[in-house]
């Protein structure tokens, strides 16, 4: 990889590190729900007034948008506004991996190599781990909420893979045109669960940490983010992209140490260690093993 693009990669790692405490400091201001619609209301405008929309049928669009925008993002700032840790909830959110890997197998019917069963294991004794130590530090509400959203992001990762096949298209536009789904139904979803009243109080208290945040998580970590990260992955195989974001949550854990003194306890650095453990062997594994046989 080229130095300048090496730097990018690394750029897109601080960028969605930090992500996780700026959705911390948002749903100090705003309700989470309505935050959720702000962020795609300004990821899709004015984007959609530059960008052409992929040719790519609706039915994707509300797919997309509906599990990796709505689906994920509302389990996520929720699990975070009822007191998951911004830091934790990095490191929980790696676990859509495996769950992009038991989704692919029930719906595309992909079979599981060993490594990849190994990784699945490991992962799953580093979530049970965590969510074990659920207390005061890490509400057990937190710890599920976010597992949810890391399910859901893994669902929105099985609608890309059949945007995939629609051929090659400029993925950020994908992204921009796709975030016209998510407000309504966030404005529907925070109307229904945090109220009108929670709603307008919000709004007509508008500040400008509020703005930072929501601008923050629309331009920095939806429209940066992947737009880099598409661009990274159009120039280089994926298996020398994908693992740039084993690197997030040491960034997320760094950041919400130092930003909100989040501290871990020994058990959810164990079960940490396993669930990134279960990361590295499902990524690394099979390339170790055809390096080695290669070998003269």
């Amino acid at each position: 990889m080229r130095p300048r693009d090496l730097a990018l990669a690394l750029l897109v790692v601080v960028v969605w590190g930090v992500n996780f405490a700026v959705i911390k400091t948002g749903v100090a201001e705003v309700p989470p729900l309505l935050l959720g619609a702000l962020r795609f209301l300004l990821a899709a405008c004015p984007g959609v007034f530059f960008l052409r929309a992929p040719k790519v049928p609706w039915q994707l669009y509300l797919a997309y948008g509906m599990t990796i925008s709505v689906g994920q993002f509302a389990f996520l700032f929720s699990a975070i506004h009822v007191g998951m840790p911004s830091g934790l909830a990095s490191l929980v959110l790696q676990s859509q991996a495996f769950f992009t890997m038991l989704f692919a197998a029930l719906w595309l019917k992909e079979s599981w190599r060993g490594s990849q069963l190994v990784g699945l294991l490991l992962a799953a004794c580093g979530l049970a781990l965590i969510g074990s130590a659920h207390g005061l530090s890490m509400p057990l509400l937190g710890f599920l909420l976010t597992v949810a959203a890391a399910s859901l992001w893994a669902a929105g990762n099985i609608v890309t893979r059949a945007v995939a096949a629609c051929g090659p298209i400029n993925q950020l536009a994908f992204v921009v045109w796709a975030s016209l789904v998510p407000p309504l139904p966030f404005l529907a979803l925070s109307l229904l669960i945090e109220g009108q009243p929670a709603m307008a109080a919000a709004l007509s208290d508008f500040s400008l940490r509020a703005f930072a945040a929501v601008a923050y998580l629309a331009w920095a970590a939806t429209l940066l983010g992947y737009g880099l990260w598409t661009r990274l992955l159009s120039r280089y195989p994926a298996n020398q992209v994908a693992p740039f974001s084993l690197l997030v949550p040491v960034v997320g854990l760094t950041t919400g140490w130092l930003v909100f003194d989040e501290v871990l306890r020994p058990v959810h650095l164990a079960g940490g260690a396993l669930l990134m453990l279960g990361l590295a062997v499902n990524l690394f594994t099979t390339r170790l093993l055809g390096w080695a046989r290669a070998r003269p």
